[in-house]
């Protein structure tokens, strides 16, 4: 009688082995994804900005109609693909080509890293004649520049602040040599870290520092695929949060909310804003019916600080000018705040344009002791199941 093999199973040796293959195969190529978008947007706005910069060479009356050109295009780029082209969008990147025309890009720190991929062409061209040639013969999008933009696009948006090009170069350089992430490249131009560098007496050790990533700086794929800039250029929905707590929490009390009655009309979940070079999430959007205003929502896992409440103003001034509809009374905004120690619930009430009004609202909105209590026993519920898989 043949012996049968037993089938493996999960504690079989081997399986580590295959589990541990397809993880990092899954990994790099989600890293790869996340990659080839970024490589892709980057090229296609620097087309976009190239074409701008080229019909303003034109000629004076060109010139003199670039404002407009940037508004006409703004209008009907939104209409055919949505929100990402707004006239400060299209600034940067017509900025953006103008920062890194053909004929240097040969001599940046991102093309000489990518130096072998795009250095020659087959007849012997110079790197910068090689792009020149990809650029302008190419009518579609010129793939094979990708290798020239490393970075994603957010970090070029960044990097078009510093208005000093040798100073910006400096931080293009550091950026792909440590590997820098957005937010690493974010903190170290807010820190100044060019202008420390200058006046360090060891500045070796400030550059091998500065290698050294801190807790929250590493991306991962799908936290880079959710950038905001890949989400308008995708014309994906921008539904995002921090962690699965706070969506889940997020989720139910827009359920709770809608549950209370037919005041509360939903309007968006995670409504992005963006401020200067800066985004921002609303996490929920309502309109009330009877007060006939929006009510904006933050949930914070944490406690309530001055802060929030500052952010949360931020947010009504940005809702007045921009979501608020003709008719309607001021928005109002609402901060929830959970931690395992306190909750608390916070209507951002001043600064309203007469006091009959905030009387109203604190007394049609729901109580925020009800509030509390609802979050407080979501949020309960979610950690103990959580405990329990």
């Amino acid at each position: 009688m043949t012996d049968l093999i037993p089938p493996r199973t999960s504690e079989s040796p081997d399986y580590s082995g295959i589990h541990g293959d397809i993880v990092a195969l899954l990994e790099a190529a989600r890293h790869a994804a996340a990659r080839s978008v970024n490589a892709l947007m980057t090229v296609s706005y620097w087309e976009i900005g190239r074409r701008i910069v080229e019909f303003e060479q034109g000629g004076q009356d060109r010139a003199a109609y670039g404002h407009a050109l940037l508004k006409r295009l703004s209008v009907d780029l939104t209409t055919r693909f949505g929100r990402g082209f707004s006239e400060r969008n299209l600034e940067q990147m017509r900025l953006f080509y103008m920062a890194w025309p053909p004929e240097q890009i040969s001599q940046t720190p991102s093309a000489k890293l990518a130096a072998p991929m795009i250095s020659q062409t087959a007849s012997g061209e110079s790197t910068a004649s090689a792009i020149s040639a990809t650029v302008y013969l190419n009518s579609g999008v010129p793939t094979a520049m990708a290798p020239a933009f490393p970075l994603p696009w957010s970090a070029y948006v960044r990097l078009l602040s510093v208005k000093d090009p040798s100073v910006r170069g400096f931080y293009e350089s550091e950026a792909l040599r440590c590997g820098w992430s957005v937010r690493q490249l974010d903190r170290q131009i807010n820190s100044q870290f060019y202008e420390r560098i200058a006046l360090s007496r060891n500045k070796a050790a400030m550059l091998q520092k500065a290698e050294l990533a801190e807790p929250g700086d590493a991306i991962t794929p799908e936290q880079a695929l959710k950038d905001p800039f890949v989400l308008e250029f995708l014309q994906l929905k921008d539904e995002y949060s921090e962690s699965d707590l706070e969506d889940a929490l997020i989720q139910h009390l827009a359920d709770f909310l809608l549950e209370l009655g037919d005041d509360f009309a939903f309007v968006g979940r995670q409504r992005r804003l963006r401020l200067d070079d800066s985004w921002f999430r609303v996490d929920l959007l309502f309109f009330h019916r009877r007060l006939k205003c929006l009510l904006v929502i933050d949930l914070k896992i944490g406690k309530f600080s001055h802060a929030d409440a500052g952010q949360m103003h931020m947010y009504l001034n940005y809702a007045r000018e921009h979501w608020m509809k003709p008719g309607e009374n001021p928005p109002v905004g609402l901060v929830l705040c959970t931690s395992k120690g306190s909750n608390e619930a916070h209507y951002a009430l001043d600064g309203l344009p007469n006091k009959v009004m905030a009387a109203e609202y604190q007394t049609v909105l729901p109580d925020a002791r009800l509030l509390e209590a609802e979050l407080d026993k979501t949020r309960r519920q979610l950690e103990a199941r959580r405990t329990d898989g």
